[in-house]
Formats: structure tokens, sequence, C-alpha cells
């Protein structure tokens, strides 16, 4: 039974469904108005707690979080029980959640879950979705940020977003693509003709086949991962033309100057690059976390001759974000990267 919801108490859930997939720890429940209403109570149960109802729920240990929360607040909204009351349904999820095998918080965090990342910016008559299978809190095996997706990549999608003809109909290459959020994004949503996800770990190239596969994309040839570690040449070996001759129009990276001394071998591959693809375009989405490795990264393009123009791009304040939803006091630069 669907349950009719008013455009603001439909606007309340939408947005607390949305952070429930993105496995978000800094939730936005819904006021009390809303949830001490049955029907509103329903619709949350159908959709996110009932059996089924997902494919790729949040980890068990987050749903049971969640649930216990969310439980707590509608009992605290409740103003008559006579009249109001809270959902069979959710306290039935709840007892069976509780009742599952349940990984311990050391074994959860060392673990890959299913984060849904909703695309507010875009225009579409049904919700657009990315969904990765990534480890939220860990870095890979080999000790590579690749396992998870980073807020510059979150960022950067959104800009991208809102200019699609940087990407319409053209051939992409992102560097240090990690899970591959920004790969999938042109590939799934904003008509890429080719998408290259390369990074330059290995493990991290085979578990994006993984992404790709959950978002559809693995019977199209549009994209592909591959590994390429920075300042190696890309030519080599039995290739006698770096990714089969096929152009590159567009190169896009996320988070990539977060160790300084990286930084170099990046900026050695930007030329490579810029040297084989005449007209190539470059845009880099780095992180202040470090201001005097940001100053590194500035001053070794003045010693490579590149000029690193910042594009003007303000992040969107918390509480405004309908997805995908991050911080915003993280500093994150866009810089369109050419040679003078």
């Amino acid at each position: 039974m669907e349950h009719q919801l008013s455009v603001d108490a439909q606007k309340h859930l939408d947005r607390f469904c949305c952070q429930y997939l993105q496995f978000y720890l800094y939730l936005d429940y819904p006021d009390d108005q809303y949830l001490r209403n049955e029907a509103f109570q329903e619709t949350i149960y159908n959709t996110l707690f009932k059996e089924g109802s997902l494919p790729h729920p949040p980890p068990l240990i987050y749903q049971v979080r969640v649930l216990k929360e969310l439980l707590r607040r509608i009992e605290a909204s409740i103003q008559n029980w006579d009249e109001e009351g809270l959902s069979d349904n959710l306290y039935n999820a709840f007892s069976v959640l509780i009742t599952s095998s349940i990984p311990s918080e050391v074994t959860a965090v060392q673990q890959k879950s299913y984060v849904t990342y909703s695309l507010s910016s875009l225009s579409s008559q049904s919700p657009a979705t990315i969904t990765l299978h990534e480890a939220r809190n860990l870095l890979s095996g080999s000790g590579t940020t690749g396992s998870r997706t980073w807020e510059a990549a979150l960022h950067f999608g959104n800009y991208l977003i809102n200019n699609p003809s940087l990407v319409n109909g053209k051939s992409i290459l992102e560097l240090g693509a990690g899970t591959g959020y920004l790969s999938i994004l042109c590939a799934k949503h904003l008509n890429a003709a080719k998408v290259l996800a390369t990074d330059g770990s290995e493990e991290v190239v085979e578990t994006l086949q993984t992404n790709i596969y959950l978002n559809d994309l693995q019977e199209k040839s549009l994209i592909q991962g591959k590994e390429l570690k920075w300042g190696h040449a890309p030519l080599g070996g039995e290739e006698q033309a770096w990714n089969g001759g096929q152009k590159i129009d567009v190169v896009l990276g996320a988070d990539l100057t977060y160790e300084a001394s990286g930084i170099p071998a990046l900026l050695a591959t930007l030329g490579d690059l810029m040297d084989m693809y005449s007209g190539i375009k470059i845009i880099i989405a780095p992180t202040v976390r470090n201001q005097e490795t940001f100053e590194v990264f500035l001053k070794t393009c003045k010693a490579y001759k590149y000029l690193a123009e910042e594009i003007e791009f303000p992040l969107v304040a918390a509480q405004l974000q309908e997805g995908p939803f991050y911080d915003d006091n993280i500093p994150i630069k866009l810089f369109s990267i050419s040679k003078n």
C-alpha cells in the first residue's frame, strides 16, 4: 500500500534516504512532525528497511545504528499515544537486524560495503545514482587511497554535472581513478564517448571492474580500467600506440596531490599526455589538507612551465546539499593545467 505524503514531508524523506544510502555518518533525521506520522513511518520502512527493498543496502552495523536512532526519535516525537504510535514494521525490522550476525566495529571498518550516491544536480525523471563497492574507513591492502571515494571526487562530479559540455561526446581519461566515481559518472550519466579509468595500483584497477558492473556498464565498451603509474612513460613494451592509438580529449583527476613526493611524477605524466594529445584539456581537483604540500604543487607547476589556472566553483553548504553529501569545510579547489 502506497502512502501519499505532503511535498515537505517527501523532501525530508528523500534527503534522509539519500544520506542513508550513501552510508553518510551525519544523517539529517526528519523533523518530529513527520516522524510521528504513520504514513511517513511506513514509507521509510518500505523504502529502506523492508526485506528486499534495496538491491545494495548499507552494512548491517550501519542499518542497526540508524534504525535504533530512528526508533528512539519516533518515540520521542509522539505527543499522544492514543492517536499516534510506532510502526510495527519498523520495530520488527529492528528485531530482525539485532538478531542477525553483525560483525564487530573492528571487523566492520575493514570491510567493503555498498555506497549509493544520489546526483541531485542531474535533471532526470528517476533519481540518478552511482553505486560503488568501497571501504569508507580504510586504505586498500597495498596502502593506496583508492578503496574509497574522496570528497574532491564528489565536488568535481558536481562541477562536471554543471558543465556537461566538458564530457559530452568526449574521450575521457581519469588519473588516480580509485573507485571510479568520476569515470562512471562520465560514462553512465554525462554521455562520454569513451572513458579510460587509470590508477597506479593494479589491485585498485581490478576492483574497479566490480563498480563498472554495479552500474550496468559491463556490457558496454565505453569504459575500461587500465594501470598507469605516474612518472613512467605511457608507451613501452609490446604496445605500439598507447591506449590502442585512441585519442584522449579530456584528462580528469581528483585528490591527486595528497603527497608532495608524488607531485613531480604526476606532472611528468601530465606532460606526457599533453605531448601525445594536441589540444588536450586537463582539469584536476586538489584537496588542500596541507598548505605546504599545495605550495609544492604550485611551485612544481611553475618549474615544469605549466599554467595552473584556478576554476571558481564554490562548495555547496552542507545544509543545502541534496546529494551527494560531503563535508563543506574541506578546502577543495579546481585547476585547469596547460603548458605555458
